[in-house]
């Protein structure tokens, strides 16, 4: 790469045919030239303090010198060595300014005019120097004066070789003297002298053009640099913004795509407690495991949304391997029995440290798998111990995971032999799912595989600590007393405020249902009992929040009545927002069990909580 910057903007851009491209390229070209220059000038004023001291320092030395030795008229000697003091003053004041100023790039033009200004006239009091220091034609004298001039000369190329023209300005004045010295001796020292001379000139010169050039192309390469890393910053900032659109598109869409769906499932709940013929109840059943399939679909989007949010806080506690395995492998034998395989289990007595239920998902879904693409062989399911983790594995001899497709297993939607997305064939987003809880539990999931011969999942635990005892699980669900009760719901969709009532209207309760906070209070004006439980959809019309609803009503009532949080919302904010609210937080679609477990546990609570108070 060539760049030479003292001729940069010199081409002239006349074709008219591509006047607008020529502009812009005109543009960028300016705007690279008064980047550089604006650097080398500030490497100029950065190296001139050192170079300038030096040289003053120098020629007071070679003054004084000169002048003890009485080889030099005193005044003469003065003179000479003030000038050069009073130039280096000058170069360390146009510093000064420079440095307050802080210019930008694009001044470049004056502040490297003045700069090679003074540097001309400190050239042309060095070139004076050298025939006012060797008037008398001594020899000695001469090469004193010689060898300083010589090490100003050199050390030139260092501070003033980042811009060609100022080293030229100094340079050739201070050495012009020694050409003419060369010519004024007639022998062959004359000849030698100018040989030297006309050697040194041209190696300097070549010296200070290759290490300007080198400078240019550094600099260049890091102008370029910025730029990608500019540009790259940019793009990510795009990315960035283009992914929060995506993810608040499809939070969005997937809140009102919930909604009607969440109404659907109440809708049928409220039929199926209805009398009707067989082909009627045949119709309900149908359009019941639809909607059952859509609420698995949003479940996992769901599963994935809390983990990204950092909503899902492991509970670590001490976990015994063996009765967890022989529950897994008790729920799925049956399914291996059922297509010819076996599902073989290896005793062991591991103890970790990790959240039981996060553990099992990741477990059942590995197993789930390998049972479900395993046609013929077996499934084979064990752990290994070690000094401080234990590796639970899960081994197949299923049709294997090509190398090129083993880590896409893990991406969100992959499926490998699934081109036409059969839905019976899955979702492709448990392993996604997988992957986050083993990074959530900083467990190490590793996976191998071969086409043809099977594979195995690798999950690495930390093992509990010698003589831990694992924690008693009661894993009896919580069920709720269905007593009749008075339910305030708050949800600003038409539909699921009447697929609300119509659902617990036929469990018993009585139902107050509105869209908002204020339309709830209005209709409460003349209903003076107190509500069992109130249920709010989490996000409400014009900004309003069901938790902000919530606390309303309480403070209407002046007591703290059971409530939950129905929230169709995906967002990871609005997830993590209302997961800290404290309030029981259910998410749409809803099925009709679990609705109704929960409402009947928050009443019996509410309940329990009133006779002691």
């Amino acid at each position: 790469m060539t760049v030479d910057v003292n001729h940069l903007g010199a081409a002239d851009w006349v074709d008219g045919s591509h006047s607008g491209d020529n502009q812009g390229a005109h543009a960028s070209l300016n705007r690279r030239r008064d980047q550089i220059r604006g650097e080398l000038t500030r490497i100029l004023y950065r190296n001139c303090p050192a170079g300038v001291i030096g040289a003053a320092t120098a020629s007071s030395l070679l003054a004084g010198a000169l002048w003890q030795a009485e080889r030099v008229v005193p005044f003469v000697a003065a003179l000479w060595a003030g000038l050069i003091i009073g130039c280096a003053a000058l170069h360390l004041g146009l510093c000064w300014l420079y440095w307050r100023a802080a210019p930008a790039d694009h001044a470049w033009p004056r502040w490297l005019g003045w700069f090679s200004l003074l540097a001309m006239i400190e050239g042309i009091c060095w070139c004076l120097g050298a025939v006012w220091m060797t008037a008398g034609s001594d020899p000695t004298q001469e090469l004193v004066v010689l060898l300083v001039s010589l090490a100003v000369a050199s050390g030139a190329v260092q501070v003033f070789g980042a811009y060609l023209p100022t080293f030229a300005v100094f340079f050739l004045p201070t050495m012009a003297p020694y050409l003419g010295f060369s010519l004024l001796y007639p022998t062959w020292v004359g000849g030698l002298l100018f040989g030297l001379w006309f050697a040194y000139v041209i190696a300097m010169s070549l010296i200070a053009r290759g290490g300007n050039q080198q400078l240019l192309e550094g600099l260049q390469l890091r102008f370029e640099n910025a730029d990608l890393v500019d540009d790259l910053r940019r793009q990510k900032d795009r990315a960035d913004q283009a992914n929060i659109a995506k993810s608040r598109f499809l939070a969005s869409a997937s809140h009102d795509l919930r909604q009607p769906i969440h109404a659907l499932n109440l809708f049928v709940g409220a039929l199926r407690g209805r009398k009707m013929d067989g082909e009627a109840r045949r119709l309900v059943n149908h359009i019941g495991g639809s909607v059952r399939a859509m609420d698995d679909l949003f479940g996992s989007l769901l599963d994935i949304s809390m983990l990204d949010a950092g909503a899902v806080e492991p509970q670590i506690e001490t976990v015994a391997l063996a009765p967890l395995l022989e529950r897994l492998c008790r729920d799925y034998r049956h399914d291996a029995e059922a297509k010819g395989i076996a599902l073989r289990l290896v005793p062991s007595s591991a103890i970790i440290r990790s959240d039981p239920v996060l553990l099992e998902r990741i477990l059942r879904n590995i197993l789930a798998n390998a049972v479900h693409y395993t046609e013929t062989g077996r499934v084979l399911v064990g752990c290994r111990s070690y000094k401080h983790t234990v590796m639970i594995d899960v081994w197949d001899t299923g049709p294997g995971i090509p190398a090129d497709q083993q880590q896409k297993i893990f991406e969100e939607f992959y499926q490998i032999g699934n081109p036409e997305r059969d839905r019976s064939k899955g979702l492709g987003l448990g392993l996604s799912i997988v992957k986050r809880i083993a990074t959530l539990l900083d467990c190490r999931l590793t996976l191998v595989s071969e086409p043809g011969r099977g594979s195995g999942f690798r999950l690495q635990a930390r093992r509990a600590p010698f003589g831990s005892v694992p924690a008693l699980r009661d894993e009896k669900p919580l069920m709720g007393a269905m007593r009749p009760g008075l339910i305030l719901v708050i949800d600003d969709e038409l539909a699921i405020q009447q697929a609300m009532t119509a659902l617990m209207s036929s469990w018993g309760h009585r139902v107050i249902v509105a869209g908002s906070l204020d339309e709830m209070l209005a209709q409460l004006i003349c209903k003076p009992e107190r509500p069992d439980l109130i249920i709010c959809d989490f996000r409400l019309r014009d900004g309003e929040t069901g938790i902000a609803a919530i606390e309303g009503l309480r403070e209407r009532y002046g007591v703290r009545t059971p409530a939950m949080l129905i929230t169709g919302d995906t967002a990871p904010d609005r997830i993590s927002e209302a997961q800290a609210s404290g309030f029981l937080l259910l998410h749409k679609p809803l099925s009709n069990g679990k609705l109704r477990a929960a409402i009947g546990n928050l009443m019996r609570q509410g309940a329990l909580s009133a006779k002691l108070g």
